[in-house]
């Protein structure tokens, strides 16, 4: 699933293979943006913040966000894709190497000087070069009634957390994802957060039990009906969020979260 960690592999990945090179070609396959153009022009960066991946071409800035199912994958010129083409929504050709954004839940371009219409509504990026746990702790404050797991999900407050960590992260601090935030130790969870992420930054498996076997490498997402790898009691399933229409899963050990 892809969070905060995904998306630093995935720009590292783009970085490698576009950042300083001549685009030779681009074909953007969504209709907005089908007439655009960036040929010609060298790539200056691609970074990732939060969830969300800027590639910056010049004076324009190709925006995109994974969702549940995007990807963005390197190929030689000419090789031969692992995904059907007409799940392609963006091709960027250098002399060198070809990238595809393929299934991208969001794919657009913008104007290099107006990249905060895009991902100025973010918190601070648990894996960006500025990162301000100060900040962080300050908005997650803001909403002293808010379940805990929401709250950590809610990317204007942090960015980089999806459901994965967001469950870990309530295990790992004996927190029932429903805990009000004021009833939360913010300064502690937020820390937490960020050695998770960092920890998993350059792994290929997500880890946050130090076990890397499969089964095992997470204490309670994905493991509804299975026992507590601390306790043995089994964990159990539920739903949560803002709206009904915002519900994510969410799993906990009702003996060692409270």
């Amino acid at each position: 699933m892809p969070e905060g960690d995904t998306v630093y592999q995935t720009a590292a990945r783009l970085r490698r293979a576009l950042q300083g090179r001549l685009l030779t070609e681009t074909d953007f396959r969504v209709p907005q943006y089908a007439t655009v153009d960036l040929s010609g022009r060298h790539v200056d960066e691609v970074v990732s913040r939060g969830k969300h991946l800027l590639i910056r071409v010049g004076d324009q800035t190709i925006h995109s966000h994974l969702k549940m199912e995007g990807s963005w994958e390197v190929y030689p010129p000419g090789g031969r894709w692992r995904h059907p083409g007409f799940q392609a929504r963006v091709v960027l050709q250098t002399a060198e190497t070809q990238a595809v954004g393929f299934q991208l839940g969001i794919l657009e371009v913008v104007p290099r000087s107006q990249e905060d219409t895009v991902v100025g509504h973010l918190g601070p990026d648990l894996l960006g070069p500025d990162w301000d746990a100060g900040e962080a702790l300050r908005r997650l404050a803001e909403h002293p009634d808010a379940p805990i797991a929401v709250a950590l999900l809610d990317q204007r407050n942090l960015a980089g957390i999806g459901n994965v960590y967001a469950n870990e992260l309530c295990f790992v601090r004996g927190m029932l994802p429903t805990r009000p935030v004021r009833e939360a130790d913010l300064p502690a969870t937020v820390d937490l957060a960020r050695r998770m992420l960092v920890a998993n930054r350059d792994r290929t498996v997500r880890v946050t039990t130090g076990d890397t076997r499969r089964g095992r490498n997470t204490w309670v997402y994905g493991r509804d009906g299975k026992p507590c790898l601390r306790c043995g009691t089994l964990i159990r399933r539920a739903e949560l969020g803002r709206t009904e229409l915002e519900q994510r899963v969410t799993y906990f050990c009702p003996v060692c979260q409270t």
